[in-house]
């Protein structure tokens, strides 16, 4: 099928406005980005609190908003999502992904932690990756007072976050731990050095271009060979064996599309239990197009049911 209408009309004003993923200087992609918000953000639910924390470590720690839903109130351990941001490892905060958040805390009824993670060019591979680990690790060490089910912890997130969250699955099978019991990857880049057919195909005119996942990838890894490393392209793992089982989901007109089939796929061949969704006529990015996208809320439905299924 075409490009949904809907997503049509985002690439049109793109076109016409200047998109965020032609901005050159990344102070100026942010800029574009964080514009965009009150333009795509949809009515959020009521949830029973949102609070913020900076977490303890050498230096300054990330930033983590937690999101507890009206679930809480009933009294027991949530479990809980640690969620990383998309932007291109470039742009994107806490903000630009609230709506998404307070979505998967009501719908999965789960207690969501935003990663306000360090960002590139300033700091480069792996800083980002590290400070999702540390989350990670934080919140399943403090599960007790944070509310948490030690045994219900998964880690998400889209586009960059996708990767991020995907590559901190792989580190805690390395590490021996914290146990996670899923992963939400939603379109994510899981290979620094693809050269797919969609991104031939789709790398110019569907928002985000090639051009751009190549200015990404610059200003994120500190060296060429860094792209060979898993932390930065998790499908480059030798094994993708004992991972928490995934739900991976791509957007058809999305450059990115065969890199999140290709994960799921290596998943599914090493006995991960996933389930794969392409949207019909999505873009990227979609998911946090909510207020214009109509696809977004089913989306977001989805994950939260793969959620819930995990943590029965």
């Amino acid at each position: 099928m075409p490009v949904h209408p809907q997503c049509q009309r985002v690439l049109d004003a793109a076109a016409k406005a200047g998109s965020v993923f032609d901005a050159e200087d990344p102070v100026e992609a942010r800029r574009r980005y964080d514009a965009g918000n009150a333009i795509f953000l949809p009515k959020t639910p009521e949830l029973r609190s949102v609070e913020e924390r900076e977490l303890p470590g050498p230096g300054q720690g990330p930033r983590v908003r937690i999101y507890t839903p009206k679930a809480a109130e009933r009294g027991g351990a949530l479990p809980a999502l640690i969620y990383f941001h998309g932007g291109g490892w470039v742009f994107g905060n806490l903000d630009s992904h609230d709506a998404i958040c307070r979505i998967l805390a009501d719908r999965a009824g789960c207690r969501v932690f935003s990663v306000n993670y360090r960002l590139a060019p300033e700091h480069k591979f792996p800083a980002g990756f590290y400070d999702c680990v540390q989350a990670t690790r934080w919140v399943a060490a403090n599960a007790a007072s944070l509310g948490v089910d030690p045994k219900r912890i998964a880690v998400g997130g889209d586009s960059a976050g996708g990767n991020l969250a995907a590559a901190v699955a792989i580190a805690a099978r390395e590490a021996g731990g914290p146990a996670l019991s899923f992963q939400l990857l939603i379109y994510p880049g899981t290979d620094m050095a693809a050269d797919t057919e969609s991104k031939k195909r789709l790398g110019r005119g569907y928002l985000l271009t090639a051009e751009a996942m190549e200015r990404s990838r610059r200003h994120y890894l500190g060296k060429p060979e860094d792209a060979a490393d898993w932390r930065a392209s998790p499908l480059r793992a030798a094994s993708h064996a004992n991972l928490p089982p995934a739900f991976v989901l791509t957007a058809e007109f999305d450059p990115l599309r065969d890199e999140g089939k290709a994960f799921a796929d290596a998943l599914s061949a090493a006995d991960v239990p996933v389930t794969y969704k392409s949207y019909a006529g999505m873009i990227h990015g979609f998911v946090r197009m909510g207020a214009l996208v109509d696809m977004a809320d089913e989306a977001l439905t989805d994950a939260a049911k793969a959620l819930k299924a995990a943590w029965r």
